[in-house]
């Protein structure tokens, strides 16, 4: 009974479907988790289903290549949810167009926060030039995060773990933070968190409300096309 089991796991774990059904699985308890404490900060859904998930593939010993066969699916995914981003946008277009000049600013403001402060703490606990390039585009979207990262002959894996991390610290402290700030305004939330947090801090901001993840979504899309203008010159003018 044990072999029989043991062949039955072999043969399901080469499934592409077992591997779409355990994360979305996971990502559904997760979720409801979080939808029972009241959206708590520290119950986001993102953060707990990565580490239970890569506890699982390593418990069951089954590489990344053989997860992400199935795992595509949900990464084919991420295209379109961007795209439907712009049924908010539309919805509240009024909104957006009237605060168009603080969100220029805001934009440019933050996009060079993001990029120099990563720079200048890496150079100063001594970082190699190679870690702080993979660094200095943490505060975009994982794709294109990575090929800045591959412009700047970096690491992608590397820029792609700190895009995950960045977005996953600032989903859990951007309410709490806000609050502590005692920032009211729901498109300031949001654009601030677009553009720390990328799609993951996205996410969190439609958790609280529409108008924050709308200004969220467009902080995101801008902020990817202006620090991949910016991260080049940032890293020739700050690093030695």
């Amino acid at each position: 009974m044990s072999e029989n089991s043991f062949s039955l796991w072999v043969y399901l774990s080469q499934s592409p479907l077992l591997w779409l059904t355990v994360t979305l699985s996971i990502y559904a308890i997760a979720d409801a988790i979080s939808l029972r404490t009241h959206r708590h900060p520290l119950a986001n859904p993102v953060l707990h289903s990565i580490w239970v998930i890569g506890a699982f593939l390593i418990i069951t010993d089954t590489s990344y290549t053989t997860y992400f066969a199935g795992a595509q699916f949900v990464h084919f995914l991420l295209g379109p949810a961007t795209v439907a981003l712009a049924i908010p946008l539309y919805d509240n277009r009024a909104r957006v167009a009237a605060a168009l000049l603080p969100m220029l600013v805001s934009l440019i403001v933050g996009s060079m926060i993001a990029i120099v402060t990563v720079v200048l703490l890496a150079e100063a606990f001594g970082l190699p030039r190679s870690i702080i390039l993979s660094l200095s585009p943490k505060s975009v979207t994982a794709g294109v995060a990575m090929g800045i990262s591959e412009s700047l002959h970096a690491d992608p894996s590397l820029t792609a773990v700190s895009v995950v991390l960045t977005g996953i610290l600032g989903a859990i402290i951007v309410t709490p933070l806000m609050n502590r700030a005692a920032i009211t305004d729901f498109r300031a939330r949001g654009f601030a968190v677009g553009i720390a947090a990328h799609g993951i801090g996205t996410a969190r901001a439609f958790q609280v409300d529409e108008v924050a993840g709308v200004f969220s979504g467009i902080a995101m899309g801008l902020n990817a096309l202006v620090t991949s203008f910016l991260v080049p010159i940032a890293v020739t003018l700050l690093l030695r």
